[in-house]
């Protein structure tokens, strides 16, 4: 059962001793970082980096559980690269001003990590994948030796949850993520190309950031929630299903666990998982609000296919853009996937007949401009 294996250790705090303990305990419960890594190897922290917030803000992986990481790689004699490529493009200037708000920037002075600067990209054959046959990478993923995941757990308007799996959609380069966006705007077909991108990257090692998560209209105008925990497996598919399980969302929600456990790379049933660090009586779900969106995804009794679809395209919810707190920096515009969105007196207005739900504008909005809303008929049926 080491694939299914979760390890769970508590952190209740993001003082930098507490996380030094927690990593080392949960490294120990894992069986040493060592079966992980070798001397001389270079290793890519794949880091969640969404948006240029604060620590504080429970967006991003917190600085400190990369500190500690990439101090134990280091005892181990590999050289460590932090990388990831958050939504907007895949440039210098955008990376920079992230690194800095992020705290990735202190953490590679501190350490002596490297940031990644390489915005190369590289096509890969992939005859395995159920949606990409073929996929394309930031060059840095591939020219590592070892992949660490470090994902935040959050809840998302589009995916419902996002958690290692979906952190591993930040390999793709920049603004080709908006044309997956656009190109896969079914969420069954969206997710399925998610666990595509994770199957092909094959990350070494999963680590979920749950010391303080993201609750509510997620994955960046949410609600800080703290969690105390960090998690940890070999496989992302296996940790998202605990997570899942922890916050208290029913995998069946969930697209990406569903095509996973189709896949045969899960089991459906949390008892199956191998729960390592916590008493199993003590591994309860927690209270945890998940986004108004997912009160559209499934109708409370099952459908055919056809009828399904049409009833989730009338019950869907919108994006609504709150101009009171538009500062008018037009990233919503330039950066929605199917292009729906112009800016009118400075002010985003959408075009809700060509919008694809994908609430990109509402996971990059910095001001938290933009919320989701529901329509009447939605309200009625999903109290």
């Amino acid at each position: 059962m080491k694939e299914n294996k979760v390890v769970f250790v508590p952190c209740e705090t993001y003082q930098q001793e507490d996380v030094n303990y927690a990593i080392q305990e949960m490294f120990k419960e894992l069986g040493g970082l060592q079966q992980y890594i070798q001397p001389g190897q270079k290793v890519l922290l794949k880091v969640n980096l969404l948006m240029k917030k604060p620590p504080e803000a429970a967006v991003t992986t917190h600085p400190a559980l990369v500190e500690a990481i990439v101090n134990q790689i280091h005892t181990l004699g590999a050289q460590v690269i932090i990388a990831d490529s958050p939504g907007g493009p895949f440039t210098k200037p955008w990376l920079k001003g992230i690194y800095h708000e992020t705290g990735m920037e202190d953490v590679a002075v501190r350490t002596g990590a490297q940031l990644n600067w390489n915005f190369e990209q590289e096509d890969f054959s992939n005859p395995e994948g159920e949606i990409l046959k073929h996929i394309t990478l930031a060059r840095v993923v591939k020219e590592a030796d070892v992949v660490i995941s470090l994902a935040k757990l959050k809840t998302h308007g589009f995916t419902i949850y996002t958690g290692a799996v979906k952190n591993l959609f930040g390999t793709i380069p920049g603004l080709l993520k908006a044309e997956y966006h656009l190109r896969l705007s079914d969420i069954r077909d969206f997710s399925n190309m998610l666990v595509d991108v994770a199957q092909f990257v094959k990350p070494q090692l999963n680590i979920m950031d749950a010391v303080i998560a993201m609750e509510g209209a997620g994955p960046s105008a949410g609600d800080p929630k703290k969690v105390g925990l960090l998690a940890a497996s070999a496989n992302p598919h296996a940790l998202d299903l605990a997570c899942c399980y922890l916050i208290g969302i029913d995998p069946k929600r969930i697209f990406t666990l569903q095509k996973a456990i189709d896949r045969g790379l899960i089991p459906d049933n949390i008892q199956e998982l191998n729960i390592k660090g916590i008493d199993r009586e003590d591994f309860k779900p927690i209270p945890f609000k998940v986004p108004v969106t997912s009160h559209s995804r499934h109708l409370p009794i099952p459908l055919p296919t056809r009828l399904d679809n049409f009833f989730y395209k009338i019950l869907r919810p919108y994006p609504y853009f709150v101009h009171d707190k538009c500062v008018g920096c037009s990233i919503c515009a330039r950066n929605c996937p199917a292009k729906c969105i112009e800016m009118v007196d400075n002010r985003p207005q959408a075009d809700l007949s060509r919008c694809i739900r994908c609430f990109c504008c509402q996971e990059l909005c910095s001001y938290q401009a933009v919320e989701i809303k529901r329509g009447k008929l939605s309200k009625l049926i999903f109290k």
